[in-house]
């Protein structure tokens, strides 16, 4: 794949259109707009030993249609990340024999295209799973045998993502999300048709004032708790990826103040692709486990019975579940919350 023969061109934004015409300068810092310098993209092409739906697997990381690290148009997948090598831009697409077509722009484009097998789930390892203990898995592995966990390695984005989505409406979480992400990222290079920008710094995380946490809409606790983490990123990135099992990262995430075990493994699902990750006192989690495999709501005890007799696996069956397209019928209106950000 390469820049120009299967990406379209972006188009500047407004304010950078209108500079152009005036002959001004655009009023935005040049870090974010107009974008890094695009140069010719490192490229390679991963071919994976196991079926896989690219679309499935890798934008199971999105989040929300509007994430501006992350978006899908046409065969393309569009990832700008914050690397341990500076920020990247990876573009990918799936050909008809399988294989993932990767181009990156950037200084980590050499690191993003390294990790590119692992975000498309070469890392995930599904020995000793057995779907035949339900029928319901069965069939739902059956039909959709090319899904694998993706990881990205990225821990505090990870964990700061989760943060983000503690204790509120997944529209409320990938709408802070999106302003924080667009308002102090950084501007990603590369041909991408719409603009990306990475995560901030975790510098830049940690100078991030109040008031702007609460013009993105979100509260206090979550803020408090992405600038804590920032300030312990070093120590809480080195601990956890030298954690070997599961238990020992939720002690790790968990250490920090306002991190519990949702969020934890919700970070480990992202970053470590865990296959036994269960996001324990989730809202919905619970019920959905509980209907989908026995046709009646349970509680998180009720829940992590059922689960069980995958131990181990427990992710993947959750993964299964919703992709088998049972779902419990709604009891009643859609929750609107209220947007407190102009008070």
């Amino acid at each position: 794949m390469t820049s120009r023969a299967t990406l379209s061109p972006m188009r500047g934004t407004d304010a950078a259109r209108s500079a152009a015409r005036s002959g001004s300068r655009p009023a935005v810092p040049a870090t974010r707009d107009p974008r890094p310098r695009e140069g010719r993209p490192r490229e390679t092409t991963y071919r994976p030993r196991h079926p896989l739906d690219l679309r499935r697997t890798v934008l199971h990381q999105r989040h929300g249609a509007g994430d501006p690290t992350m978006q899908a148009v046409g065969a393309v997948i569009w990832r700008a990340s914050r690397t341990p090598e500076g920020i990247a831009t990876l573009a990918m697409r799936q050909m008809t024999d399988g294989a993932v077509k990767g181009a990156a722009w950037g200084p980590g484009a050499d690191w993003a295209l390294t990790q590119l097998p692992a975000l498309c789930g070469a890392r995930d390892d599904p020995a000793g799973f057995d779907a035949s203990r339900h029928p319901l898995i069965a069939e739902a592995h059956r039909r959709h045998p090319d899904v694998r966990l993706s990881r990205t390695d990225l821990v505090f984005e990870a964990l700061a993502s989760a943060v983000f989505e503690q204790k509120v409406t997944g529209m409320q979480a990938f709408g802070a999300w999106r302003r924080i992400v667009t308002w102090h990222g950084e501007r990603a290079p590369g041909p991408s048709p719409r603009p990306l920008f990475a995560p901030p710094s975790v510098e830049e995380w940690r100078r991030i004032p109040s008031w702007r946490w609460h013009r993105a809409g979100l509260e206090p606790p979550q803020s408090r708790t992405v600038v804590d983490a920032a300030r312990r990123a070093d120590s809480l990135v080195r601990a956890a990826e030298n954690a070997t099992t599961g238990e020992e990262r939720n002690r790790v995430f968990t250490s920090l103040r306002g991190v519990g075990l949702w969020t934890s493994a919700e970070a480990r699902i992202r970053a470590f692709g865990d296959p036994d990750a269960v996001s324990v006192f989730d809202y919905h989690l619970a019920h959905t486990v509980g209907f989908a495999l026995t046709g009646r709501r349970v509680d998180d005890d009720g829940m992590l019975e059922l689960l069980a007799p995958w131990k181990g696996q427990r992710q993947r069956v959750i993964r299964l579940i919703g992709l088998s397209g049972v779902v419990e019928p709604r009891r009643g209106p859609r929750l609107h919350p209220e947007d407190h950000r102009s008070r």
